[in-house]
């Protein structure tokens, strides 16, 4: 009966030894989103304008593999809160929507990058309610992870 007892323990142990535990190799890390630097665009509380484009501009990075990311705007004409960034901006009163501006676009990064500049340019359409609205980006690595910024911004009238 030692005899087996001898031989399982080994058996086991070889097991332990052979095993294929990815748990150090596996990517445990968010990717972050980099909307801090001087060239970076946009910015918490900026004015954009009915019938013009502005430009998004952010540096992505991961340890290990970028995935893709989405852009999102939508109103904020009720004043609900994503809560991202620590800067609070003055809000107009709260309103009703009529043809509120909405905005969801995703975008792939090319394979085998761990830096990332994205840089796209958006139309806001002449037509869409002014007011305040939330700016979100949303970044994805290959393993899944994913980061979120959001930043508020106002919609207005040129003149």
């Amino acid at each position: 009966m030692n005899k087996k007892i001898i031989i399982f323990s080994l058996l086991c142990l070889l097991a332990m030894a052979c095993s294929n535990d990815d748990e150090d190799s596996r990517d445990m890390e968010k990717p972050s989103i980099d909307m801090g630097f001087k060239n970076a665009y946009p910015q918490n509380c900026v004015i954009l304008y009915r019938g013009e484009s502005f430009p998004f501009r952010a540096v992505f990075t991961d340890n290990e593999e970028l995935g893709n990311y989405n852009i999102e705007i939508h109103n904020n004409f009720d004043h609900h809160s994503h809560s991202t960034d620590d800067v609070e901006c003055d809000l107009e009163p709260k309103k009703t929507p009529v043809k509120a501006f909405v905005y969801n676009q995703d975008f792939s990064i090319p394979l085998g990058k761990n830096i990332f500049e994205a840089d796209n340019e958006i139309f806001i359409p002449e037509d869409v309610d002014t007011g305040d609205y939330h700016f979100m980006v949303r970044l994805t690595d290959k393993a899944g992870w994913q980061q979120l910024k959001a930043i508020s911004l106002k919609i207005k009238d040129r003149n």
